[in-house]
């Protein structure tokens, strides 16, 4: 399965799990909690205060493992228009954002920051159930955000 088949399956939409597909072109479905959701919530909304540019909840990016869905992106107007009639980014946002669940290993969201890089991600972020937000480039950990530097690290619901 790909991800436009995914787009258009009808008993795929309005689910009340978050959908990826794997390298093998099956769909895996993560549920989330209550406080993931107001998490992403939070984020996006003070990202839209700190930047111009789009916020993208749920957002699916093709990447050389299958579609991966960063709950949260933030991408500038220009690379936007790029990718906004795609039923998947073809180029990473500039930040993708995890809130990190219970069922997320370290492995995988390792894993998805290396995808999200490899697509042209600028800066990675996580999000753990406590609010504790780390940031991260190609290059490593930073202490904060580059891009939204005024971003906080702490994150409270």
């Amino acid at each position: 399965m790909n991800w436009q088949e995914v787009c258009a399956n009808p008993n795929l939409r309005n689910l009340p799990f978050k959908i990826e597909l794997n390298e093998y072109g099956q769909v895996v479905m993560s549920p989330v909690k209550v406080y993931h959701s107001a998490f992403q919530g939070v984020i996006g909304t003070l990202l839209h205060r700190l930047l111009n540019g789009y916020i993208l909840d749920g957002c699916a990016i093709a990447t050389p493992m299958s579609t991966k869905v960063a709950d949260v992106a933030w991408v500038s107007p220009e690379r936007f228009q790029i990718i906004r009639e795609e039923d998947e980014c073809s180029i990473a946002p500039e930040i993708c954002i995890e809130v990190i669940s219970s069922s997320n290993s370290k492995k995988e969201i390792r894993e998805k920051i290396a995808l999200y890089f490899s697509q042209g991600a600028l800066e990675c972020w996580t999000c753990n159930d406590r609010g504790n937000m780390s940031f991260y480039t190609p290059g490593g950990r930073l202490e904060k955000s580059a891009l939204a530097p005024d971003f906080p690290v702490q994150i409270d619901l």
